[in-house]
């Protein structure tokens, strides 16, 4: 049933990209920064009403942090922490490894390269093709 599973709150988004840009600092100009509240509002709506299982929600969390940028920085790392979090809470499977060697995946789901099939089947099973431009 729909109304069973727990969607993240903006607030706890928002502390997310705290945290994230406080354990993974990239580049010396990271910020936690909040660009639009009104971007990660629309985000969260989009995965409630989003059709399928709770992969797709997932997907559409990732995709909508990864795509629709709310943060001034670390808004690709947020994806990945959110919806792993959002399957974990939701009692789902995250196969994914914590390996930065990923990160170009998350670029290539930024740039529209794979399809939600194929994103499906990396949080699933661990495995997507490698991105290439």
């Amino acid at each position: 049933m729909v109304s069973d599973i727990h969607y993240p709150t903006r607030e706890k988004i928002i502390e997310y990209n705290l945290l994230i840009l406080t354990i993974i600092k990239v580049k010396k100009a990271d910020q936690s920064k909040v660009l639009s509240n009104h971007k990660i509002d629309l985000i969260i709506k989009e995965c409630k009403q989003t059709r399928g299982d709770i992969y797709d929600k997932a997907i559409s969390l990732l995709k909508g942090l990864i795509q629709k940028h709310p943060f001034a920085s670390g808004n690709r790392r947020t994806a990945f922490i959110v919806a792993k979090e959002f399957l974990l809470v939701n009692k789902a499977a995250f196969r994914v490894q914590d390996d930065p060697s990923y990160a170009r995946a998350l670029q290539g789901i930024r740039e529209g390269y794979y399809t939600d099939e194929e994103i499906k089947e990396w949080i699933k099973n661990g495995k997507i093709r490698k991105f290439t431009r």
